[in-house]
């Protein structure tokens, strides 16, 4: 079974690089799609990095807090359930129904408009119950008797947390980001209700956020590449469009093993840092 997974896989990889990895180069990269030459994606590129940033930004915090509660302070009642059953429930979501969802609160209600802020809000509730499954877990995996013994030491709940925990289970944490990180890179359905379906032309010399032209405007329209992939393939109006979409879907895994590669090498070096100090100890600093 786990052999057939693995060549399904590999298999289905082979095809992208090889039909996508022709496609990609500085043109491509650079370039604002266009109905009639087909164009590039350098404004989807840089759409989907900005909602990945973005999204990050928000849902680790909440998630991250919300772990710290149920790890070390919330009691164990009917609060405490209710809340995971809820995230249980939120996981289990179809990612159109929470796109929806978005569009009536964020787009209509709150009158954010299909804009950056409205994917990326939309993208935090969809990542919440991931997030905060994985660094509970991750928090929970740590060795208690640290934590006991730095209780009996007179450290807080909160040092022992920050000084003995949190640094232990780094990696695991790390892994919990990197996974919801592919899930904003790839998501499609939640942002074509959301963040739209139309890459406006930005003005590259207008850093002002509030303007609808700026790049770094979180209140304009923003297609990803993901998007981008979808409606290319569904309208069929672009010339190229195996190209293109071949060339996108390449272009998003190389995005996810370099955001994955970056990761885990910060992390190396922090631990291989961390190493080195205790090797070279107190009296050789």
């Amino acid at each position: 079974m786990t052999v057939s997974v693995l060549a399904i896989i590999c298999g289905l990889l082979l095809l992208i690089f090889g039909l996508g990895l022709p496609q990609l180069n500085w043109h491509f990269f650079t370039a604002s799609s266009n109905y009639l030459t087909g164009g590039g994606v350098g404004v989807q590129l840089f759409n989907t990095l900005y909602i990945l940033v973005l999204t990050l930004l928000i849902s680790w915090p909440l998630a991250f807090g919300t772990a710290i509660w149920l790890f070390q302070y919330a009691q164990q009642n009917w609060f405490t359930k209710m809340i995971r059953t809820m995230l249980e429930i939120l996981s289990s979501l179809p990612t159109i129904v929470i796109g929806l969802v978005g569009f009536l609160v964020f787009v209509v209600k709150l009158q954010l408009g299909f804009s950056i802020l409205s994917g990326s809000l939309t993208l935090t509730i969809l990542n919440l119950p991931l997030l905060t499954s994985t660094s509970e877990n991750a928090l929970r995996s740590a060795d208690q008797r640290l934590q006991t013994a730095g209780l009996a030491l007179g450290l807080s709940n909160w040092d022992c947390l920050r000084k003995i925990i949190i640094p232990q289970v780094r990696p695991a944490l790390l892994t919990g980001i990197v996974l919801s990180a592919g899930r904003i890179i790839g998501e499609t359905a939640a942002l074509i209700y959301t963040a739209g379906q139309s890459a406006i032309a930005l003005d590259w010399s207008n850093w002002n956020i509030l303007s609808t032209g700026s790049p770094l405007s979180p209140f304009r329209s923003a297609e990803t590449l993901a998007v981008h992939i979808w409606k290319i393939n569904a309208e069929g109006t672009i010339p190229q469009t195996l190209q293109i979409s071949t060339g996108s879907a390449a272009l998003l895994i190389l995005i996810i093993i370099l955001f994955d590669t970056a990761v885990y090498g910060w992390l190396w070096l922090q631990q291989k840092t961390i190493e080195e100090r205790k090797f070279r100890g107190p009296f050789n600093e």
